[in-house]
């Protein structure tokens, strides 16, 4: 959603607080799509503090569906994000607002926003719990359910030829 800002541009010492519906239905981040599953409202106050420079402050809670990274299973990881940030639209700044992907000449982009302030808070890993057994590289079974019975030792494929001279030696 596109808010226009080129009143609260033009006019010194102005202030707006904007109560803006998500409508993404997912969050994309390198190919992947991660559904919302409590989307809030965006509470934004844009504020012009001077100069060509706005003042942006607003809170967004959430809820996003991040898949286990041992078993696939979806987590439901919340989000609560507080941004406070300072905006330089004078010309000499032009170029360093290519970086604000979410300003665009005179508006904001609120679904670019929260795009960014969601990537800036991404869980590194998520876990369904913290004793998650994840899945069998064999058969795919979940091993929180219980074992598969497949045979999951693992060797370093540089010792597999002194594995097959112990074999060799085995049945002699």
């Amino acid at each position: 959603m596109l808010i226009n800002i080129s009143e609260l541009i033009s006019t010194p010492l102005k202030s707006e607080t904007f109560e803006i519906p998500v409508t993404m239905e997912f969050y994309e981040l390198s190919g992947d799509r991660f559904p919302f599953r409590e989307k809030g409202s965006l509470l934004l106050t844009v504020a012009n503090t001077g100069s060509r420079k706005l003042h942006l402050n607003g809170r967004w809670q959430g809820t996003i569906g991040i898949p286990c990274d041992r078993c696939l299973k979806e987590v439901a990881v919340p989000f609560d994000i507080e941004m406070d940030e300072d905006v330089d639209l004078s010309p000499e700044r032009q170029e360093d607002l290519a970086d604000d992907s979410y300003i665009e000449e005179s508006s904001i982009n609120t679904d670019a926003l929260l795009n960014h302030e969601i990537l800036i808070r991404f869980p590194m890993k998520i876990l369904c719990r913290d004793d998650c057994k994840g899945i069998c590289l064999k058969c795919g079974k979940d091993l929180n359910l219980g074992e598969c019975g497949c045979d999951r030792r693992s060797l370093d494929p540089r010792m597999a030829a002194i594995q097959d001279i112990f074999k060799n030696f085995k049945e002699v």
